[in-house]
C-alpha cells in the first residue's frame, strides 16, 4: 500500500519540506536506501548517508540542518526516533493477528481460558492456569501449574513458564526465556557437599514488561522475583532469585544479577554488566557497558563505569591516563636513569 509524504506527516504531526504527494510503499535503513521507501535519520553519526541515499522521504528532527543539497521529501519532526517507532507501530498492525487454539495444543480442562486466544502447535498449558483475552500463545510454549497470563500478552515460540508464576498485562516473552526456574541456592554440609536449598517462592512480571529471548528468571527462595511495569529487558539475561527490578528500567543484553538485589525505577544498565547481590540500586543510575557493581549506588541518577564501577567522569579522565601508562613508564625509567646518573657525577 502507498502512503504520501503528506498524510504521514499528518499522522506523525510534523511539517512536509519538499514533495507532499510523494509516495512510499515501503521502509529502508539510511545506508541502504531505495526509491519507494522511508527512512530516518536519528543519530548525528549516519548524517553523511542521507545526502546519498536513493529514499524518497526521510523523518528529521525539526532542529536538523542540512550541510549538503537534499533531493528527497523531509518530513521534520520533534523526535524523529519516536516518530519512526510510532509508524512501525502502525504498520505491526496491518500483519494479520493470529487467532484459534491448535487442536495439537495440549491445554488442561482445569485451565481458564479468556476470548480471542491463539494457542499454536505443542504447547502446553497446564492445570490451573489463567490465560486472559487476546493473549497469543506460539508453539512449543510451555505454561505451569497454577501460572497466569494477563490480557494481551504475547509468548513467543519455545518460552517456559514455571509452575505458580504471574505474568501482567501486555507483556512480550521472546523465545527460549525461562521464567520461574529454581533460583542457584545450595548449602555446604559438613561433609562439604552441597545441598539443594529448595526454591517455593514465585516470579511476579507486571504490566507491559518485555523479557528478550533466552533471558532467564529465577524464581525466589521465599516470596517472589519482581519484575514491575513497564521494565525492558534484552536478550541474554540472568535474573536471580528475589531480584526486584522497578518500574521503566532497561537493561541491554548479557547482564547479570545476582540474587536479592533491588534496581530501581528508571534506570539504564547496559550491555555485560554484572552486579552481585544484595545490592541497593537508586533510580535513574546509569550503568555503563562491561561494568561491575559490588556496593550499592545510593545516588539517584548515578552515572556509573568501570568494574568495580564508579563515577562515568572520574573513570573517563583515569582511563586517559591508563592508555598513557606504557609512555608514562618510559619517560619515568628515563627520568630514574638520569637521576642515578645525576648522583654518580655528584659523589665522584
Amino acid at each position: 500500500m502507498n502512503y504520501k509524504a503528506g498524510l504521514i506527516a499528518e499522522f506523525l504531526k510534523g511539517t512536509v519540506e519538499g514533495d507532499p504527494d510523494v509516495e512510499i510503499n515501503d521502509v529502508s535503513k539510511i545506508e541502504e536506501g531505495r526509491k519507494g521507501t522511508l527512512s530516518f535519520l536519528a543519530n548525528p553519526k549516519y548524517e553523511k548517508y542521507i545526502y546519498h541515499s536513493e529514499s524518497s522521504v526521510f523523518i528529521v528532527s525539526k532542529d536538523f540542518k542540512p550541510r549538503d543539497k537534499l533531493n528527497a521529501t523531509l518530513i521534520r519532526v520533534d523526535n524523529a526516533y519516536e516518530s519512526v517507532a510510532a509508524l512501525l507501530a502502525l504498520y505491526e498492525q496491518k500483519i494479520p493477528r493470529k487467532t484459534g487454539i491448535s487442536t495439537l495444543s495440549s491445554v488442561d480442562d482445569s485451565a481458564e481460558l479468556g476470548e480471542n486466544l491463539y494457542i499454536g502447535e505443542f504447547a502446553v498449558i497446564s492445570p490451573g492456569a489463567s490465560v486472559g483475552h487476546n493473549v497469543m500463545i506460539y508453539p512449543q510454549v510451555y505454561i505451569g501449574d497454577n501460572v497466569s497470563i494477563g490480557d494481551n500478552t504475547i509468548i513467543y515460540p519455545g518460552a517456559r513458564i514455571y509452575r505458580d508464576c504471574r505474568i501482567g498485562k501486555d507483556c512480550v516473552i521472546h523465545s527460549g526465556a525461562v521464567i520461574g526456574a529454581d533460583g542457584f541456592g545450595f548449602a555446604v554440609n559438613h561433609d562439604k557437599d552441597y545441598k539443594k536449598i529448595p526454591q517455593v517462592g514465585s516470579v511476579i512480571i507486571e504490566d507491559r514488561v518485555e523479557i528478550g529471548a533466552n533471558t532467564t528468571i529465577d524464581r525466589a527462595t521465599i516470596g517472589s522475583t519482581i519484575i514491575r511495569k513497564g521494565a525492558k529487558l534484552d536478550n541474554l539475561i540472568m535474573v536471580a532469585h528475589n531480584v526486584e527490578i522497578d518500574e521503566n528500567t532497561v537493561i541491554a543484553g548479557q547482564y547479570g544479577i545476582a540474587g536479592s538485589t533491588k534496581v530501581g525505577k528508571n534506570c539504564l544498565l547496559g550491555g555485560q554488566v554484572g552486579l552481585i547481590g544484595h545490592l541497593k540500586i537508586a533510580d535513574g543510575v546509569k550503568i555503563a557497558a562491561q561494568s561491575g557493581l559490588s556496593k550499592d549506588v545510593k545516588e539517584t541518577g548515578a552515572v556509573l563505569q568501570g568494574s568495580p564501577a564508579f563515577n562515568f567522569s572520574l573513570y573517563q579522565k583515569c582511563y586517559l591516563l591508563f592508555k598513557k601508562l606504557p609512555e608514562l613508564r618510559k619517560e619515568i625509567n628515563q627520568l630514574e636513569r638520569e637521576i642515578n646518573a645525576l648522583k654518580k657525577r655528584k659523589s665522584e
